[in-house]
């Protein structure tokens, strides 16, 4: 059983069919997870040209599917991990067994939760610069955050970028204070301390953005900066409230593995892809750990 229908879930099915373990995947709410919130994807090998998300993420569905895999539409809404065969629930209806499962469920960007910033999502709109600056070379872009995710992302941004600004909520940078001094001392990176984004504005794409400073405050002041780029740095919550009783978690919630391999603390469960990775976060990353658990499951289900 694969649990997710992201790059990691259909590699692990990929491979789990080709070695015959008749793989199940539940494809979740987003059929290609997080990947199909980016504009274009030009950083995977094996498309030169650059592919569209939904496009890549087909011809991964595809391939598995031609090697046997049989997939269902739905949300796990239950496990029960502490008996043999795993159970797995779907919409609280369906209900299958699996020797093994391969968690691969995601982690979802967090958002500020503004209208224009689902109007403008892929026009503008990313929460990944290593996905997406390449888009917005010697352009103006702004960076919301003001953790070392987001110094780290602002720095990327300004070796790609003509000018960035950086929103930060409070009057002082979280990060750590190498990766402040990094942001500080860039001449491209402008830091607005003690700004909130109101709503962002442009024709069919991000053009601006309008800010608003120390809110609630006597000095209280609205201002627009334009921009072509609103990159989200604010984190990531990893989909995994469901398993909270069986697999161990960071304290963000991401999965724990065994070193460097899927393996979780339930002998049969693996874990691929961003739900278990708090650091990279990209599609080849996440394929080629959904890999590793298929053909780890594969030992552990030739050892039973």
């Amino acid at each position: 059983m694969i649990i997710g229908s992201g790059p990691a879930g259909y590699t692990a099915a990929i491979y789990a069919a080709r070695a015959n373990l008749s793989p199940v995947l539940i494809e979740g709410p987003q059929l290609g997870g997080q990947l199909t919130t980016t504009t274009e994807v030009e950083n995977f090998p094996g498309y030169p040209d650059g592919v569209e998300p939904f496009t890549m993420m087909d011809d991964m569905r595809r391939q598995a599917e031609r090697f046997g895999t049989q997939f269902v539409s739905g949300i796990v809404t239950k496990v029960d991990f502490s008996v043999s065969p795993k159970k797995v629930v779907v919409e609280d209806e369906q209900e299958f067994e699996a020797d093994a499962v391969i968690v691969a469920t995601g982690a979802s960007a967090k958002y500020l939760g503004l209208e224009s910033e689902r109007t403008y999502r892929g026009r503008g709109v990313s929460a990944c610069a290593t996905c997406d600056g390449f888009f917005y070379r010697k352009k103006t872009v702004a960076v919301v955050g003001g953790g070392d995710t987001a110094c780290e992302e602002a720095n990327y941004l300004a070796g790609l970028c003509e000018k960035v600004y950086m929103i930060v909520r409070k009057p002082y940078l979280r990060a750590s204070e190498i990766m402040q001094q990094r942001v500080l001392n860039n001449p491209k990176i402008e830091v607005l301390f003690e700004h909130n984004t109101i709503q962002l504005t442009g024709e069919g794409k991000v053009q601006g953005a309008d800010l608003i400073y120390r809110k609630g405050e006597a000095d209280e002041e609205q201002r627009h900066i334009e921009i072509d780029g609103f990159f989200l740095a604010i984190g990531h919550h990893p989909n995994t409230e469901i398993f909270k009783d069986y697999l161990h978690r960071d304290a963000e919630g991401y999965i724990l593995v065994d070193g460097d391999s899927p393996r979780t603390n339930v002998p049969g469960v693996f874990a691929a892809g961003d739900c278990a990775d708090p650091h990279y976060r990209q599609a080849i990353v996440a394929a080629g750990s959904g890999a590793k658990a298929a053909i780890e499951a594969d030992k552990y289900i030739k050892s039973l």
